[in-house]
């Protein structure tokens, strides 16, 4: 990406625009997190619901720190073991911070992504970003700049086309304002990593009640707008016209391609579109819980 096209992108930003900008996890929809009329823009164009916040992307540990209100040492240990990275922090957000980027909630989702043109847009116009996925709200989240076009058309000031994304899910999201922390959304940094990490134990995500301060948590979500099956080993195969996707067998693999396959079946006319269940394991529990939410209700075997 050259200066110049950093140059229009950060004066976008800077002017109360909107950019979709490549991160290593998926596309995000970004605008000033320090500015309210901005940040409502990104619910007005991905028909998002007020309820649901929005995550900030910073540069560095210090601009995390001056939206955070406070700044544990769990979050300095685990920034440091994972930032740039696919984790979300979860502290107490400063009064700097609109209440429309945190959905009216005393606490903020942070993370340091790891994608070039990511970090040098947000160094380039020296503020948080407020990005959420750039698609409308509850589809396939987007991991090609051809994604966001299908997704937002021309309602996007600008959308920088940084090629497919790395990692292919959304971050882990993990609450350091809860006792004990949990995990709130599942991600390719797994649980496991955390308390390793921190040196104590987590809630699961299942376990939490109350866990609107973590985007993409509603039961329809990621979700393409055929019927879309997990196939288990006690369900039956769809009436009709279908498609089984191939997926690899390793998990960052399956990880990079889910979103893309998903978007690819989506727009070929199928009556239906299935994958194969995954291993259940804590390792995987990124990618089934993207599944679920994504996924019609089984039909299960007599």
């Amino acid at each position: 990406m050259s200066d110049d096209e950093l140059d229009r992108a950060a004066e976008i930003l800077l002017n109360g625009g909107l950019v979709a900008f490549p991160t290593e996890t998926v596309y995000g929809l970004g605008a000033n997190a320090l500015d309210p009329v901005a940040v409502a823009r990104i619910y007005e164009v991905k028909q998002r619901p007020f309820a649901s916040p929005v995550i900030v992307h910073v540069a560095n540990e210090a601009m995390a720190r001056s939206i955070a209100a406070e700044w544990p040492e769990r979050a300095q240990a685990l920034a440091k073991k994972f930032w740039p990275g696919p984790l979300t922090l979860v502290l107490k957000k400063a009064e700097a911070i609109p209440n429309l980027v945190t959905a009216g909630l005393p606490s903020i989702g942070i993370r340091v992504p790891a994608h070039p043109v990511a970090l040098a847009l947000i160094r380039r116009a020296g503020i948080p970003i407020a990005a959420p996925s750039a698609n409308r709200f509850s589809e396939i989240s987007p991991t090609t700049a051809a994604h966001v076009r299908r997704s937002l058309g021309d309602r996007v000031d600008l959308i920088i086309d940084g090629g497919p994304t790395q990692v292919g899910i959304e971050s882990t999201v993990a609450s350091l304002v809860r006792v004990p922390p949990a995990v709130l959304r599942p991600g390719m940094i797994s649980q496991t990593e955390l308390e390793t990490t921190t040196g104590i134990s987590w809630d699961r995500e299942k376990d939490v009640p109350h866990i609107s301060e973590s985007p993409g948590l509603y039961a329809r979500h990621y979700a393409p707008r055929t019927p879309f099956y997990v196939l288990g080993p006690d369900t039956n195969r769809p009436s009709g016209r279908g498609r089984i996707l191939e997926m690899p067998a390793d998990l960052e693999s399956y990880a990079h391609r889910l979103y893309s396959e998903l978007h690819q079946a989506d727009g070929e006319g199928w009556d239906w579109i299935a994958v194969t269940q995954p291993p259940d394991t804590p390792a995987w529990s990124g990618i089934l819980d993207r599944l679920r939410r994504a996924s019609t209700p089984a039909i299960t075997k007599d």
